[in-house]
């Protein structure tokens, strides 16, 4: 069974010139080695592919693979993580994760808290603010800003949460001019935060585990932003929670998975205003699967289960949906 394996590597962008935050949400070769190795395990014949441009070429010239899986994200563009599926899709090649539409939607926060928000999931109120000079009707103070198209933190800092009109206009006006992009100013949560990871696709669908996110009192004034994230040991810690604050969270984030479309795996965060209701944050249908340092692998781990069985059952999710065998191999783990 041949696997193609693709992959944006940070290193080939850094070499390029490109910076370390432009880059965050990309993979590192430790990531791309222990990939390659489980999907090995789980007996797939993995054929690094990298690049989305690089897939294509194969595609154009003929080649096939039993199944395609993709950790690309992109470069440019607000639907980036959308280029991979959509590739497969115009050579009707079978794939892993969540088809273009849910790439598209779930990359463009504004966009994703209306859909989940319409299937009556609890998101803060917001307002998507395009110029300096836009009018903030709508908005709620205090506020947090972030692109409405980034990942991994990027643009998100102790500047973030801003209490005046005159701090928001100012934070805002550096986002739209260091990305281009319009921004999200949403009322801000100061409950607990969550991390939620999902498995499985439609009503196959089910929650692996509730991550509770804890701020050290050094973290930069409580933003699980970019800065912070490149060094989470230091500033965060995590555990698993199974109160009923956490279990509301977990099905609500079930609820916004499914509302989005999201299929084989992703992660959904969630934060609770200050009564402990649960809210949408946004979801992740590519979550970073680093070994014992992604949310999603972590809170896997912390379940009691590995990462073998993670990835064996976002393949047999995959698989399912596109009636494709699973290969037989004597490797296979179990829960």
């Amino acid at each position: 069974m041949k696997l193609g394996f693709v992959y944006d590597l940070r290193d080939d962008y850094l070499a390029l010139g490109y910076s370390e935050e432009e880059t965050a949400e990309f993979d590192s070769v430790a990531t791309i080695d222990a990939l390659d190795s489980a999907l090995s395990r789980q007996g797939w014949n993995v054929v690094r592919v990298g690049r989305g441009q690089a897939l294509a070429k194969r595609l154009a010239a003929g080649e096939r693979f039993d199944m395609v899986f993709s950790i690309a994200e992109g470069l440019k563009g607000r639907s980036r993580e959308a280029q991979v599926p959509a590739l497969c899709e115009l050579f009707d090649q079978p794939y892993v994760f969540s088809d273009p539409l849910t790439m598209a939607v779930t990359l463009d926060k504004p966009v994703a808290k209306r859909i989940v928000r319409d299937h009556g999931v609890l998101t803060a109120p917001f307002a998507v603010i395009e110029s300096a000079t836009a009018s903030l009707a709508g908005v709620m103070f205090p506020a947090f800003l972030k692109p409405v198209a980034e990942g991994t933190g990027k643009g998100c800092s102790g500047k973030s949460r801003v209490e005046t009109k005159t701090a928001l206009r100012a934070e805002a006006s550096r986002m739209l001019k260091a990305f281009r992009q319009p921004v999200l100013a949403e009322s801000y949560l100061p409950g607990r935060e969550f991390t939620v990871g999902v498995v499985g696709s439609g009503a196959q669908a089910k929650v692996i585990a509730v991550l509770e996110l804890l701020i050290a009192e050094n973290a930069e004034a409580g933003v699980y932003g970019f800065a912070n994230k490149q060094s989470f040991g230091d500033h965060f810690a995590c555990r698993l929670a199974d109160d009923e604050e956490a279990k509301k969270a977990g099905e609500r984030a079930l609820a916004a998975y499914r509302a989005l479309g999201c299929r084989d795996v992703g992660r959904v965060d969630m934060r609770s205003d200050a009564n402990g209701e649960p809210h949408f944050l946004e979801v992740n249908p590519i979550p970073g699967l680093k070994p014992g340092f992604s949310d999603i692998a972590m809170l896997t781990d912390l379940s009691g289960r590995n990462y073998d069985w993670l990835m064996g059952e976002i393949m047999r999710s995959a698989c399912a949906r596109q009636n494709v065998a699973m290969p037989h191999t004597s490797k296979r783990r179990a829960a």
